[in-house]
């Protein structure tokens, strides 16, 4: 078999037909040129995702908030690519989508949610109100955003539990972030003293054990609060500053023990609930009675 031959025997099997797409015949050349075209424009998308990724964060800015615009840029290139292929393959775009309106529909339904966290993914993306590193507290649990999809996010809880929340839901929803505009964060402890404590001690023991504590944010002082009156005890506010939201709770067991330790050196008494019982003098003088009799 000679060049021509070879020639003519291949120009035969790509112009094989499989099927058609309205009135466009689709052949083995026209799928050939659909995978390179769009596999060129894959490569591409990849390279303007780097390239634009690298040149924002020369620019200073942080890789977790240059993310986006780069996987924007990416989804862009290669939805340019496809519709770019279906033309140059001579495919009618609106025959496609009049040949696919019906399984269009049964599909739309059956993604609505999927569409829905693709856009919310999207907007966190654009918005950028929650980036990677972040706490944030949703559904009533705290965690830290792990990695940022187009249509969920990775968390892991306080509990180290990783869980997957679709991006509908952070869109949708009230979500507390902690460290949105900086990382400070605000630890609240709360503790009763007895009625019969002397109060100018007890808030310069507070005062003191909250200076002192060495993981605390050292720009933001310390506040002291009497907060309550309560049944049993006077009622107090111990609030300090850190700037690792994610370890607030390891922070607060250490600011109570500090709390616990100093009050006891200094003889200050930590309430506990307390019910006093007064019967009316009917039953005081029967239950007086009956302690007679036995």
């Amino acid at each position: 078999m000679n060049g021509n031959d070879a020639s003519q025997a291949v120009s035969r099997v790509l112009a094989i037909h499989l099927f058609d797409i309205g009135a466009t015949p689709i052949t083995l050349s026209t799928v050939a040129t659909l995978a390179i075209v769009v596999g060129a424009g894959y490569l591409l998308s990849r390279v303007a995702s780097v390239a634009l990724r690298r040149g924002l964060e020369r620019r200073g800015l942080p890789p977790e908030r240059a993310n986006g615009p780069a996987r924007l840029a990416s989804f862009a290139v290669r939805a340019i690519a496809i519709i770019a292929a279906l033309q140059t393959a001579g495919i009618d775009l609106a025959a496609l989508v009049a040949a696919g309106a019906v399984f269009a529909v049964g599909v739309g339904i059956a993604m609505q949610k999927v569409a829905e966290n693709f856009v919310s993914g999207l907007i966190l993306i654009v918005e950028r109100s929650i980036r990677v590193g972040d706490v944030v507290e949703f559904d009533g649990q705290v965690a830290k955003v792990l990695e940022m999809g187009i249509r969920s996010t990775l968390v892991r809880t306080l509990n180290d539990e990783d869980i997957i929340v679709p991006n509908s839901l952070l869109t949708q929803s009230s979500v507390k972030n902690f460290t949105l505009r900086d990382p400070l964060y605000r630890l609240r402890v709360k503790v009763g003293v007895s009625y019969e404590s002397d109060l100018d001690l007890v808030r310069k023991v507070l005062e003191q054990v909250a200076a002192e504590a060495p993981w605390r944010e050292q720009t933001k002082e310390p506040v002291i609060q009497l907060v309550d009156f309560g049944s049993s005890s006077v009622d107090y506010e111990v609030s300090v500053w850190t700037s690792d939201a994610w370890r607030q709770r390891h922070g607060m067991s250490l600011l109570r023990e500090a709390i616990w330790n100093a009050f006891k050196h200094a003889g200050v008494v930590i309430s506990f609930p307390q019910v006093d019982v007064h019967f009316d003098a009917p039953v005081s003088k029967a239950l007086s009675s009956l302690g007679r009799a036995a």
